[in-house]
C-alpha cells in the first residue's frame, strides 16, 4: 500500500465581510501585496433548538495587479467572495519568537456589494441578473 498515491486538492471558497480596511504594501522587489481579514458566519441550531451564530476570522492575501485594483475599492464591511488555496507560513519575530499562520492565497476576490461591482477579479459578475439570459431582469418578474 505504500505505493498508492493520493490526488491532492487545496481549494477554498469563502463569502464574508472585511473586518478592517485592506492593508496594501509592496515587497522589496516591488510586488504589490494586499492583506484582508474577513469574517465568515455560520448559523446553526444548538441542542436546545436555539439558533446560534458562529464567526470564523480568516486572513487572505492577494498579489500584483489584483491587489492594486482591489485596494482602491474594498473597505471595512465590504462583502466579498474569495477563491484561493490554503497556505501556511512561519517566521521569527525580532525578539526570537517563532510564529506561524494559515491564510488564503487568493486567486480571485470579488466584491459582492451591489453598489460597487467594478472591483471584481476573475469569474462571473457578482450580480449576473437571474440566469444570465438576455432580457432577464427584475422588471420581468410578474410578482
Amino acid at each position: 500500500m505504500a505505493d498508492v498515491r493520493l490526488g491532492t486538492l487545496n481549494k477554498v471558497l469563502l463569502i464574508g465581510r472585511l473586518t478592517q480596511d485592506p492593508e496594501m504594501r509592496y515587497t522589496p522587489s516591488g510586488a504589490a501585496v494586499l492583506n484582508v481579514r474577513l469574517a465568515v458566519n455560520r448559523r446553526y441550531q444548538d441542542q436546545s433548538g436555539e439558533w446560534r451564530d458562529d464567526t470564523c476570522f480568516v486572513n487572505a492575501v492577494a498579489w500584483q495587479k489584483m491587489a492594486e485594483r482591489l485596494s482602491q475599492t474594498l473597505k471595512k464591511g465590504s462583502a466579498v467572495l474569495v477563491e484561493g488555496r490554503l497556505q501556511s507560513r512561519s517566521w521569527e519575530t525580532q525578539d526570537g519568537q517563532k510564529r506561524s499562520t494559515i491564510e488564503v492565497n487568493a486567486m480571485s476576490i470579488q466584491n459582492l456589494d451591489r453598489r460597487d461591482t467594478s472591483s471584481q477579479e476573475g469569474g462571473a459578475p457578482a450580480d449576473s441578473g437571474g440566469g444570465g439570459f438576455p432580457g432577464d431582469s427584475d422588471d420581468d418578474i410578474p410578482f
